[in-house]
């Protein structure tokens, strides 16, 4: 068997140090941004102080808004709002009161009973053709009518209220309108006082504005008697003195602003 010579193992190089790839750590703090830990710290607090500042001046600032005393202007702007809602917010009976007071010419104080409540609101089947036009024009959401007698039963009244979006278009409608015996058409009521009153009866009229609100009256005899009949024989003011004064006590009732109440349910608070 042949021998092989002994020969020295092979040297055995040297394991490699692998480099520390751990962050440096200085002996004054990281930076970031230029800035050292302590810094930042300092930084986020500010912050933070400046949006909790923030916070309680807006929070401060809505219960001011919240808790101050209305401005004039305010209290205006929510009275002319209620006053144009009446019309749907009250009840019929709240807008044409079943009795409504008026001086027949005497210190004496006499009343208009109600016959009845028309339920069409349509604004042009409520006046004569000569006028929907100019109604129409300006914005007319609805006319609402009743009709009263005076306290003797001689005299019916119908009473219209014509709805506006605002006091404005009522006001131009007012100026085109004449208040006349055929402005608005007579409201009947069978089994009234006023169940003969009909378009050809009406004699006197008059027209009035009350904020959005347009008020005509038309009236006549409560027996029908047409206008043509009796026209030229008395005088119209001394039978029918009453007319103005029930538009006047409707329009005045539906125009006059209340300050707000916010425990009624007329008022949105």
């Amino acid at each position: 068997m042949a021998v092989q010579p002994f020969r020295d193992p092979p040297e055995l190089e040297p394991a490699r140090e692998e480099p520390d790839r751990r962050p440096a750590v200085h002996p004054a703090g990281h930076k970031a941004f230029g800035l050292r830990g302590r810094h930042w710290a300092w930084a986020a607090i500010a912050v933070a102080a400046g949006y909790l500042a923030l916070g309680v001046v807006a929070v401060t600032g809505a219960v001011q808004i919240l808790t101050r005393e209305p401005t004039d202007a305010e209290l205006r702007r929510a009275a002319d709002a209620e006053v144009a809602r009446r019309w749907q917010a009250w009840p019929a009976g709240r807008i044409f009161p079943e009795r409504l007071t008026y001086l027949p010419g005497t210190d004496e104080v006499e009343y208009a009973t109600r016959a009845g409540i028309a339920p069409g609101t349509d604004c042009k089947s409520a006046v004569d053709a000569s006028i929907a036009p100019i109604l129409q024009r300006h914005g007319c959401r609805a006319v609402l009518r009743a009709t009263y007698a005076d306290q003797l039963e001689g005299v019916v009244v119908t009473v219209g209220v014509v709805v506006f979006p605002d006091q404005q278009a009522a006001y131009k409608a007012r100026r085109e309108i004449p208040g006349s015996p055929t402005a608005l058409r007579a409201a009947a009521f069978p089994g009234t006082v006023a169940a003969r009153f009909d378009d050809a009866a009406r004699q006197v009229g008059t027209a009035e504005r009350g904020g959005p609100y347009l008020v005509l009256t038309t009236a006549g005899h409560s027996d029908g008697r047409p206008a043509a009949a009796v026209r030229g024989k008395q005088q119209p003011g001394d039978l029918f003195g009453l007319v103005p004064q029930l538009g006047h006590a409707i329009a005045q009732n539906l125009s006059t602003r209340a300050l707000p109440d916010c425990t009624s349910a007329d008022w949105q608070c």
